[in-house]
């Protein structure tokens, strides 16, 4: 994976991105506060960012809310501060894992794997409720031209749906443009 790295302490950061390298991970970018880590991360679209919490310009998680509002990506926190609060803040800023200085490649690795399953089944999630939403726009707009259609042309249920099937297939538009075309054209004005 490609990985943004954000940390004040230069040697911690070079430490961050040695463990990560060793792990097989590809540190694309390092940034030495939060703003430059959004810009970097807008720039270089990494697959996973791990920022430390205290930084100058902009904190860590601050930063991971701008990252993930933009594009998601996983983002593990890293910090020696542990407070309620700043788990609270991170966990509501959308990262995936909060992870305690100091810190070893075997508490790393375990860390970034658990974060990025967690992102990939959330994005799982999203697209079939996306699905799912445009399957029901979908049926709830094929139901209403079904319904103008047997009112205004006196058809049964199943003839209303074979015109709109036929006048898909005879397009190649999928039903549910088809359906919102006949709303548009013929629905009561209302």
């Amino acid at each position: 994976m490609r990985v943004l790295v954000a940390e004040d302490e230069t040697l911690i950061r070079l430490d961050l991105c040695a463990m990560l390298e060793s792990a097989g991970h590809e540190v694309c970018a390092q940034a030495k506060d939060g703003t430059e880590a959004v810009a970097l991360a807008s720039a270089l679209q990494p697959d996973l960012a791990v920022l430390d919490v205290k930084m100058p310009r902009l904190d860590g998680i601050e930063a991971a809310r701008r990252i993930i509002e933009e594009r998601p990506i996983p983002v593990v926190i890293v910090s020696a501060y542990t407070e309620r609060a700043l788990v609270d803040r991170a966990v509501e800023s959308g990262v995936f894992a909060y992870l305690a200085k100091p810190f070893r490649q075997d508490d790393l690795v375990p860390a970034l794997t658990t974060a990025v399953a967690r992102f990939e089944e959330l994005s799982a999630v999203r697209e079939q409720v996306e699905t799912l939403s445009d399957a029901l726009a979908a049926r709830k707009a094929i139901e209403r031209a079904k319904g103008i259609l047997m009112e205004r042309d006196g058809l049964t249920e199943n003839e209303a749906f074979t015109r709109l099937r036929n006048a898909s297939q005879t397009s190649g538009k999928p039903m549910r443009v088809i359906a919102e075309a006949v709303i548009a054209a013929l629905a009561p004005a209302g």
